[in-house]
């Protein structure tokens, strides 16, 4: 049965985990993905009894394989978490007729996911077409399977589209910030009690959550679980300067995955986990478009693995 409405959202303020995929060569690692989520599920530190929220998306590099992958991905993922955890499908809407016939089919799943995130639209588009698209959109796929959805948000032109998307579509219950903390404020009274609005861009994320958002996404968890965690139980109780001292201990990664546009996002948390040296997770080998980073990163990087192990 879905989740109600409320519980969904309450679900939402938490620590969504997105590991990476791993990849032997060419080819997604399963069992290793498999022992990823095992790990993420096993070291759960969300206080209050809460579940876990695992994402498969942009870091999992969903953009670089294919719907037969992603379908299985999801089916695994489904399977490992059961009722134990809330499951988030990323989307990538390109185009958009396959973005829905993976929605039909992922709904189909025995564990579908509770949520669908539509993920960032690339080529021509306008923010009249944006609303109107995912208007029509959700009105389809929400009425005849239930789907339930969150807008990645990172085109500042879409502001004013995306607040009325979320006011207008009962099937559209948040929306995640990957643009910047400037658009927070106008996101959180624009949207108001028409979804969760969440940050996007990893555990560097407490000044966020003092403008508005209700949790986070984190590239990171897969490996430091504790740190996202304690992150958000913090957040939730408003403890701020607990916040903002794990998140300075994680920055340092954090920088480096998103230094010149995120290009480390994938690669850096690979590099972490093999410098780790923790034989419950799998980092693979380096994925499409994504090899292993460079020596100086490396270098850089073995460091703050030390620094941040006490967090896994």
């Amino acid at each position: 049965m879905p989740l109600e409405l409320s519980n969904l959202l309450d679900a939402l303020n938490s620590v969504t985990a997105i590991p990476i995929v791993p990849f032997d060569g060419d080819t997604i690692d399963y069992t290793g993905h498999a022992k990823n989520i095992d790990y993420l599920m096993r070291n759960n530190y969300l206080d209050e009894g809460r579940k876990r929220v695992i994402a498969i998306a942009g870091t999992s590099l969903i953009h670089h394989i294919s719907e037969t992958e992603q379908l299985r991905l999801i089916d695994q993922t489904g399977r490992q978490i059961g009722d134990n955890g809330i499951l988030m499908s990323g989307i990538v809407p390109n185009p958009i007729g396959q973005a829905g016939q993976l929605i039909a089919a992922q709904s189909e799943l025995q564990r579908s996911p509770d949520v669908y995130l539509l993920m960032p639209l690339t080529g021509i588009s306008s923010p009249e077409g944006i609303y109107q698209q995912y208007m029509e959109f959700g009105e389809k796929y929400g009425t005849a399977y239930g789907a339930r959805f969150l807008y990645y948000f990172r085109q500042k032109r879409d502001l004013e589209a995306v607040i009325r998307l979320l006011n207008d579509s009962p099937h559209f219950v948040g929306v995640k910030i990957g643009t910047g903390e400037e658009d927070v404020v106008p996101l959180v009274e624009g949207v108001g009690d028409s979804g969760i609005v969440m940050w996007g861009i990893g555990d560097r994320c407490t000044r966020p959550a003092e403008l508005g958002t209700q949790g986070h996404t984190s590239g990171i968890a897969v490996a430091f679980a504790r740190a996202s965690d304690e992150i958000n139980n913090a957040q939730r109780r408003g403890d701020y300067e607990t916040s903002a001292r794990i998140e300075a201990d994680i920055a340092p990664l954090e920088e480096i995955r998103f230094m010149n546009e995120r290009v480390y996002n994938y690669s850096a948390v690979v590099e972490a986990m093999i410098l780790s040296g923790f034989d419950d997770i799998a980092a693979g080998t380096g994925g499409p478009f994504n090899p292993r980073v460079p020596a100086e990163v490396q270098a850089q990087l073995h460091g703050i693995t030390q620094d941040l192990k006490r967090y896994h």
